[in-house]
């Protein structure tokens, strides 16, 4: 095999409700990595498009390559590959563009190697490359971009992640406010010390959520997708949050939440013409806030990231 090309889709982590533990991935976009062989030893990044010349070069600090030498390590072969990424997600959007990054980039040098790693196995590589990226490598982003559908973190020691079930007429609407939020400001805000009743409440609506999925319920996960441990905090970080909600809802949204640590906002609905509504709605509320966004609407991406071309 000379050459791979992969995508991998965007995602939403945390879900209201799962704070760190919960996410799915979206069908509406994503990144794409092609990765080329070559004879000589070692991984060179040599092409990054669409990224308005942000992201790093070297290949300690790139997502896409750190994430393959962490597979290469494993592997135990000095194996010599060429990267060249093409970004399909706006960065430090909330819709994890730097786990699309590193997922598609190992599905296609999975695939080069002759598919050595069944796709569960690579996830430990996909989370190093987001710690290199956010200092914290959680898997809420690159589980779901990687296996696809809604996916719950039970555990990292060991890991530990259940892919959960997806109903047919689940869609998702994704608003992508013209503004950045760091993501260190939005940890910033975090409380370190959670209360009993919160804590309570949170457990209650992460296990009414994951039922209302497996029992199609809208309705239980309307009732669910209430957060009380980041949201509360985070609202007041992003213009027009609650003003945004309360239209949604209006226009037949089960619940708004804070697509990872924001800005981007997303809404599930049922039905794709719901969802399209929703999004008429959005832009119409932000239009009247004065504050331009990019909105998408999107079924639940079930198959995750996948091997687009080869080239032999």
């Amino acid at each position: 095999m000379k050459s791979v090309k992969a995508f991998a889709p965007a995602t939403v982590a945390n879900v209201s409700c799962g704070f760190d533990i919960l996410g799915f991935a979206i069908d509406a976009m994503g990144d794409y990595v092609e990765v080329f062989r070559k004879e000589e030893p070692g991984l060179k990044v040599i092409s990054i498009e669409d990224d308005g010349g942000k992201l790093p070069w070297e290949v300690e600090k790139n997502t896409c390559a750190v994430a393959i030498q962490a597979m290469l390590d494993d592997y135990g072969q000095e194996i010599g590959m060429d990267i060249a990424l093409k970004k399909g997600l706006p960065l430090g959007s909330g819709m994890g563009s730097s786990a699309a990054s590193a997922v598609a980039a190992l599905v296609a040098a999975n695939r080069l190697l002759g598919d050595p790693y069944e796709r569960k196995d690579l996830l430990p590589f996909a989370i190093v490359a987001e710690k290199a990226a956010c200092g914290a490598g959680h898997a809420d982003n690159v589980a779901p971009s990687l296996l696809g559908g809604f996916v719950l973190i039970r555990d990292y020691h060991p890991l530990d992640v259940i892919k959960l079930h997806v109903p047919d007429s689940l869609y998702c609407t994704l608003l992508h406010p013209h503004f950045q939020l760091n993501t260190s400001d939005s940890r910033s805000v975090l409380r370190d010390a959670i209360p009993l009743k919160h804590s309570t409440i949170q457990s209650g609506n992460v296990a009414g959520f994951v039922s209302g999925l497996y029992q199609e319920d809208y309705e239980l996960i309307s009732r669910s997708m209430r957060d009380v441990i980041a949201e509360p905090y985070r609202a007041v970080l992003i213009p027009g949050f609650y003003e945004v909600r309360e239209a949604l809802k209006a226009a037949g949204a089960l619940g708004m939440g804070i697509s990872g640590s924001g800005p981007t906002l997303f809404a599930l609905s049922k039905g794709a013409e719901k969802s399209k509504e929703i999004a008429k709605a959005a832009e119409e509320i932000y239009q009247n806030i004065g504050l331009g966004v990019d909105v998408y609407y999107s079924a639940i991406n079930t198959r995750g990231a996948y091997v687009l071309e080869e080239n032999k």
